[in-house]
């Protein structure tokens, strides 16, 4: 019978893009990939609980944007198969930032196929294309935005600006292969696009339903409830101060430092728990 560290462990890869089983990211050994192993990337990335924080605060800083909005709106499964994209979405993560070199490839070339496909029109009558730089662009600097504001607050405050402004050149080597451009590249930058980028947000009544959607997620079990729970009200008190308001919440000094208080006991039972992540078996790969 597996013990207590093995069985969250489980409930953990129920969530990750691991249990899909479809990339080894222990082989070959020797390969770094993309980034290897003295990246910042790796670091920020190889954290687990930090991450899933992130992830849920990129989806819906992300979907302020109606044009990224309408794309999984109108071509994703997201409301009938949430496990699923948070599976895909932390699939595409953890093997274009730990893969081998030709796993990361082939992944990226695969999205990109996808996207040709996810064209329409958004709820204002604005066309789209899943393709599109611009677009692509938004996607990313949400996302990487959310995942190091998720490893300042509760992983390492300590990361100096210039490591935070290596993290955000490195992440840009996928978005760039998946066809973004002018990818900002440094905190100073992506602080600067953001503030250009407001204008152009809206928070209606479909973005609000995502995000009460994401609030009725299921947990992969019961046990897990509770820290699902908390998880998702921290990754919701990332967002910037402006999108909390877009969105109508307000999140006091006290309701902060509750949910911070939550979030670092359970990143540090899952950081005891889980000793065979990406950034375990990367390692592994690498003979570190």
């Amino acid at each position: 019978m597996p013990g207590l560290r093995d069985r969250i462990q489980q409930q953990v890869f129920r969530l990750n893009g691991l249990s899909l089983n479809e990339f080894d990211i222990k082989q070959p050994p020797g390969d770094p990939g993309i980034y290897g192993p003295d990246s910042v990337i790796w670091r920020v990335h190889g954290d687990f609980s930090s991450m899933l924080c992130g992830g849920i605060s990129a989806l819906l800083l992300q979907m302020l944007h109606p044009l990224a909005l309408a794309g999984v709106w109108d071509h994703s499964t997201f409301r009938q198969d949430m496990m699923g994209r948070l599976r895909r979405t932390s699939q595409f993560i953890a093997v274009t930032t730990f893969g081998n070199s030709r796993d990361a490839h082939i992944l990226i070339e695969r999205v990109k196929r996808i996207h040709l496909h996810i064209t329409g029109t958004d709820a204002y009558g604005v066309p789209y294309a899943a393709s599109d730089p611009a677009l692509l662009t938004w996607v990313h600097v949400a996302e990487t935005r959310c995942f190091l504001a998720a490893h300042l607050r509760y992983k390492n405050p300590q990361l100096s600006l210039s490591e935070q402004d290596r993290y955000y050149a490195e992440a840009a080597r996928v978005a760039e292969a998946l066809g973004a451009e002018q990818v900002p590249k440094s905190v100073a930058e992506v602080e600067a696009y953001l503030e250009r980028m407001r204008p152009q947000l809206r928070c209606d009544e479909r973005t609000r339903e995502v995000l009460s959607l994401l609030m009725n997620a299921p947990a992969p079990s019961w046990q897990a409830r509770p820290a699902m729970r908390a998880m998702l009200q921290a990754g919701i008190a990332l967002l910037p101060d402006w999108a909390l308001q877009d969105f109508g919440l307000h999140y006091s000094p006290l309701r902060h430092r509750t949910i911070n208080g939550r979030i670092y006991l359970i990143a540090g039972l899952l950081r005891w728990a889980i000793r065979q992540g990406a950034y375990q078996r990367a390692m592994a790969r690498m003979g570190r």
